[in-house]
């Protein structure tokens, strides 16, 4: 009797530690399960997270490019700027100075056709030296008479005074000029006032 009590205590607490090694063996493998689910959905996580960083950066490089290609534009534009402002600084004052240059022209050619040739030579020799100076200065400066003789009639360079019938030549050719008309480097400075064939 003593020997089957003991025996079926021994296999209760047998029973109980086979009982507490199952569970425990359970909890053991769902943490391991645990365990495994965990680094995926870290591992998961932390791509979603390099995805987005990289995608931030993708987008802040092309703000810095877009960026840096306005203020090369804008310096571009500015070095432009200053370098027409130097070019074309002087057309109010060179536009003053035309009137000069064709008072000169005038007084040379009344001195040329003067019947008293004598007494108008030495002032003829000093308006011409004069405006030959002038002349020098405008080339200086850029600024150069128009030779339009002989050329077809252009509206931005050019302002018809009166159409004169001319069979010999085509339609729009220009026969004369009443005011020379001046450019500066590029730029119109004066547009010429013309006569044009019809």
């Amino acid at each position: 009797m003593k020997k089957n009590k003991k025996d079926s205590l021994k296999n209760e607490h047998e029973d109980e530690i086979e009982t507490t090694q199952d569970t425990l063996e359970d909890s053991e493998s769902q943490s391991i399960e645990n365990n495994e689910e965990k680094p995926e959905n870290n591992s998961e996580d932390i791509l979603v997270d390099i995805k987005e960083l990289q995608e931030e950066n993708q987008k802040l490089k092309e703000d810095y490019l877009r960026a840096f290609a306005e203020l090369e534009n804008t310096k571009k534009r500015c070095a432009q700027e200053i370098e027409k402002n130097n070019k074309y600084a002087i057309s109010s004052f060179a536009k003053s100075l035309l009137s000069v240059a064709d008072n000169l022209g005038r007084a040379i050619s009344a001195a040329s056709e003067s019947q008293n040739s004598e007494n108008c030579e030495a002032l003829l020799k000093g308006v011409e030296l004069t405006q030959n100076e002038l002349t020098k200065v405008f080339e200086k400066f850029g600024i150069t008479k128009m030779d339009i003789i002989n050329q077809h009639f252009d509206p931005n360079f050019h302002q018809v005074v009166q159409e004169v019938e001319d069979k010999s030549k085509p339609s729009g050719t220009i026969i004369a000029e009443l005011q020379t008309g001046y450019m500066l480097n590029d730029r119109l400075l004066r547009e010429a006032m013309v006569v044009v064939t019809k």
